[in-house]
């Protein structure tokens, strides 16, 4: 699945790995129940709500995605710890050359799990990944029940307005 980078975004979004739709269609975040593009919308970092085939114009608002796993899944608890580790080691390289001021891990248990912060939570992190400051979010999939579109929103809302430069 094709990275959406550029160097020296405001934020990389980290997607847990591809769905097995995502890894069909090319486009991140693409199964339909999925709430990524809905919620970025919601949160102010686009003007308008994106489609998955669209996910290229993320780049002129200072915005990429990848992913943690390159490998795709019908569900996220099919991969691995070690695949998350090894994962996360890649993520590390991989920000360190593109240089984002924000990595935004979409899945706080994935995070946990790559870069063994067994104890973290929603929001900004202590640590730095390659260089750039962290900030866990809550995974838009469908299965994560426990968050609403509204609430997804207004943590995203959160780091967009600490990455939106000041003046």
């Amino acid at each position: 699945m094709p990275d959406v980078v550029a160097g020296g975004l405001r934020v990389l979004f980290c997607g847990i790995n591809p769905s097995l739709m995502t890894a069909v269609t090319g486009h991140h975040f693409a199964r339909p129940g999925n709430r990524f593009w809905p919620v970025l919308h919601l949160s102010g970092f686009t003007p308008r709500r994106l489609r998955p085939d669209e996910q290229e114009e993320l780049l002129s608002y200072g915005c990429g995605i990848t992913n943690v796993v390159a490998r795709a899944t019908a569900r996220a608890d099919e991969l691995s710890a070690e695949e998350f580790r090894q994962g996360g080691r890649i993520l590390e390289e991989k920000v360190a050359r593109l240089r984002p001021e924000w990595l935004a891990v979409v899945g706080v248990t994935a995070y946990r799990t790559a870069f063994g912060e067994p104890k973290a939570r929603i929001g900004p992190q202590e640590r730095t990944v390659g260089g750039a400051r962290v900030w866990a979010l809550p995974s838009p999939s469908g299965l994560n029940a426990h968050w609403t579109a509204r609430t997804m929103a207004e943590e995203f809302g959160r780091l967009r307005e600490a990455a939106t430069p000041v003046g």
